[in-house]
């Protein structure tokens, strides 16, 4: 199955959790992780559900967000430059750029790049988003850098990862 096809079957498989009507049980967000030959960059692409990221900063500042409107970018900026990051071989953090986010009334997308990196075996992958307030959240990210696509699931028991 194509990275394409696959990112595809997430935004479906988020798009129809995100319709349950009312609170669902199941918490789930997906990343992309994959590099772009063309721009030498590390692109990620993260997919959570509007309601569980509205309710995560909501009880984190006291207060409703709409986050389709501007104000709503910046907590949820810092939110996940906390909680989600990679560190190299070298156990140096590296450089996540935010290139913004886009959101909907289903899910809310976040975009990020490492300029001019690839990732390599042994990059650390630190993933807590929603996790450290859901404790049922499952992160699953998909990972391409050379070929095949290397798949992570990260919980509550699982929040550090090593890239092989």
């Amino acid at each position: 199955m194509t990275p394409r096809a696959l990112r595809s079957l997430a935004l479906a498989v988020l798009a129809f959790a995100g319709t349950a009507a009312g609170a669902h049980n199941f918490h789930m967000g997906i990343a992309d992780i994959s590099y772009n030959e063309r721009t030498g960059n590390t692109e990620i692409v993260h997919t959570y559900t509007s309601h569980d990221v509205s309710t995560l900063l909501a009880n984190l500042y006291g207060r409703s967000f709409d986050l389709g409107q501007a104000d709503s970018e910046q907590p949820l900026r810092r939110y996940v430059e906390k909680q989600f990051q990679l560190a190299g071989p070298d156990n140096q953090r590296l450089p996540l750029q935010w290139i913004g986010v886009k959101a909907d009334a289903d899910s809310v997308v976040i975009f990020q790049e490492i300029a001019g990196t690839r990732l390599k075996p042994g990059t650390r992958i630190h993933n807590l988003l929603l996790i450290d307030f859901l404790p049922s959240q499952k992160n699953t990210v998909n990972l391409q850098t050379d070929g095949a696509i290397q798949t992570l699931i990260f919980d509550q028991d699982h929040i550090d990862q090593t890239v092989r």
